[in-house]
């Protein structure tokens, strides 16, 4: 497991807050699922947090990932949902075989109906789902997106794993130095529209703008949909496209696993560098077997866990969503509210043959 102070993740959380703009998106206290018609989607300016209330018990939270069968989103979800049983509530995982735009939102009508106090979900595109997840918000629903965004005034609160900008900087930094600043690069990414996958890649050309990279060039990104054969098949498409590539950037867990089990079994093993996000036991026999020097992310159980407890604080009223306002997660310590409702879990961890055995997950 990933192990951080509580003071340095209060470090890390409290450096989102410093722009001034409050925003607060939650419902107005008082108003009951069953009773709510009134657009509650902005209200939070009327509403006021009650930092001292308890949680309240026997909540029902449920986790919405881009698909149900991702190896890294059920590692987070049930995380979440082992973290609801510590203050008394229930939380399932619900959600579709694919990762298409739309594939999400018969899902949150269903949860609507089903009069859950808290939806979490990991959006497969940014605006797809807007419409249904306001109509949960009138129905005082709660709203937290992880790991991948919605549009901002489609939910309260957005758990990040960490800064958008130091993901995608960092993986154009790690590969850089590992292709001494030379060569043909491509970015194996999840689906079009995966809005974490894009913010990333937008820092990732930025990076590559400074002097430094002036003798890389990125040639191309794929996308494998986060589906492991489509990202092995892309995997394979990017060299043969380009023989004498040089790194391949793939900043999903699915794409990542993909990609090395292709270069682990040709002729481009230990020439082709390949880094990325990915989790320690799915990555541990590249690394060993030298495909992969190195590869980074967060603890995906402790996004889970963040998330649960944010679900949970909202659904309570001890936070409204407001830029500066503060909770208690649990064995996490305190997290503060950014700017446009964004809780930030910590800082990733970069893995590789020192210390990836110190990690089960």
């Amino acid at each position: 497991m990933i192990i951080r102070t509580a003071a340095r993740r209060r470090a890390a959380a409290t450096a989102a807050t410093a722009c001034a703009l409050a925003v607060a998106l939650t419902a107005c206290s008082g108003t009951t699922k069953d009773s709510a018609e009134k657009d509650t989607t902005n209200a939070g300016t009327a509403a006021k947090a009650d930092p001292n209330a308890p949680l309240k018990k026997g909540l029902k939270l449920a986790f919405l990932p881009k698909q149900i069968n991702n190896p890294y989103e059920k590692i987070v979800d049930e995380a979440g949902i082992a973290a609801a049983e510590e203050y008394g509530a229930t939380g399932k995982e619900v959600g579709p075989s694919d990762a298409s735009a739309s594939s999400q939102v018969s899902y949150i009508n269903t949860l609507i109906q089903q009069r859950q106090d808290a939806i979490l979900i990991a959006a497969n595109d940014p605006n797809a789902v807007c419409g249904p997840l306001k109509q949960a918000m009138k129905k005082d629903i709660k709203v937290v997106a992880y790991d991948s965004d919605t549009a901002k005034d489609c939910r309260q609160l957005f758990i990040n794993q960490a800064s958008s900008e130091e993901i995608g900087r960092s993986l154009v930094q790690h590969l850089g130095e590992q292709i001494g600043y030379q060569g043909k690069i491509a970015i194996l990414s999840a689906t079009q529209n995966a809005t974490n996958q894009n913010t990333w890649i937008e820092f990732m050309k930025d990076e590559l703008k400074l002097p430094k990279y002036k003798n890389m060039q990125l040639v191309k990104v794929a996308y494998g949909d986060d589906a492991d054969q489509k990202s092995f098949q892309q995997t394979q498409g990017l060299l043969q496209a380009y023989p004498d590539l040089k790194g391949i950037i793939s900043p999903t867990t699915v794409g990542i696993a993909a990609a090395a089990r292709y270069l682990g079994d040709s002729s481009y093993k230990g020439k082709v560098v390949l880094n990325g996000l990915g989790t320690p036991n799915q990555m541990r026999k590249y690394v060993k077997d030298g495909t992969v020097e190195q590869f980074s992310l967060w603890n995906p159980e402790e996004l889970g866990y963040l998330g649960s407890y944010a679900a949970a604080a909202l659904a309570s009223g001890q936070i409204t969503g407001a830029e500066g306002e503060k909770f208690k997660a649990g064995k996490l310590g305190e997290y503060t509210i950014g700017k446009d409702g964004e809780i930030i879990l910590g800082e990733p961890t970069v893995f590789n043959k020192q210390n990836i055995d110190k990690f089960d997950f």
